[in-house]
């Protein structure tokens, strides 16, 4: 089974973000990057595929080449090869996204590396659009199952659970087929120090992008009004233990 994780590069969770002045960027001087939480557990899911029933597995993403990066982290975990759409173009919508992935999955079928099972996060955590996944199993013909939080595959199906409304569903589905998981569908492994070393010495392949045609303009980004937060010191010390007892007591956590 051969299996191809989709991931992107995004500013860290936490991250104080600040746009630039002509209010169309994100200010990226200052911020530290990683990949989207969801992406992170496709990335766990395709090893563990990989690791039951064989078979080869590559990531990919789409951006500058900063996002080695998160290349090189998927391959230290366990993915076998990666593949860098390299673009420093602005632009890149969801449509003009799934265009270069799918344009990318065609030649590798064409290559002779056809894909059995496409794994995304169900959306990006700076933008959250929850549209590639969908779009690309849209332009190739293949079935797409989004809000994943639990997977099994075999005998050329696969059974995905999701969360729907305090229950769940299962649905089932032929391969090849797309998939888009939900962070909790399993606990990401933290790359070994030899597997770190190990990807630093693999090649990326890297394959130069085109500037996109300009489908959504961006009139200006704004950054939400800072949430105020306060805290009250109640003391220092033993002195603070019976200021504490009252809370609780307040909080109805305990009797006296």
């Amino acid at each position: 089974m051969n299996v191809l994780v989709c991931v992107k590069r995004v500013p860290a969770p936490g991250s104080r973000i600040v746009v630039t002045d002509d209010g169309l960027e994100i200010d990226t001087t200052h911020l530290g990057f990683t990949m989207s939480p969801h992406e992170e557990c496709a990335v766990e899911e395709a090893v563990r595929q990989i690791e039951s029933h064989g078979g080869s597995s590559v990531v990919l993403t789409l951006g500058a080449e900063a996002a080695v990066e998160q290349l090189q982290h998927a391959l230290a975990i366990g993915i076998d090869r990666a593949i860098l759409l390299e673009t420093d173009a602005t632009g890149w919508d969801a449509i003009a996204t799934a265009d270069a992935i799918v344009e990318a999955l065609r030649t590798e079928a064409a290559n002779g590396t056809p894909f059995h099972l496409l794994l995304f996060g169900n959306e990006a955590a700076d933008s959250g659009d929850y549209q590639v996944a969908v779009r690309v199993a849209h332009a190739l013909g293949m079935p797409c199952v989004s809000g994943v939080k639990s997977l099994e595959v075999g005998d050329g199906t696969l059974s995905a659970r999701r969360d729907v409304r305090g229950g769940a569903e299962v649905l089932t589905a032929p391969l090849p087929a797309v998939v888009a998981v939900k962070e909790g569908i399993n606990l990401p492994r933290f790359p070994s120090v030899p597997g770190r070393l190990k990807a630093r010495k693999k090649e990326i392949d890297r394959r130069p992008q085109a500037a996109p045609t300009a489908r959504v303009e961006t009139v200006r980004l704004r950054v939400p009004p800072e949430q105020r937060s306060e805290a009250q010191v109640l003391g220092r010390g033993p002195d603070a233990a019976p200021a504490v007892v009252d809370l609780l007591e307040q909080l109805g956590i305990v009797e006296r």
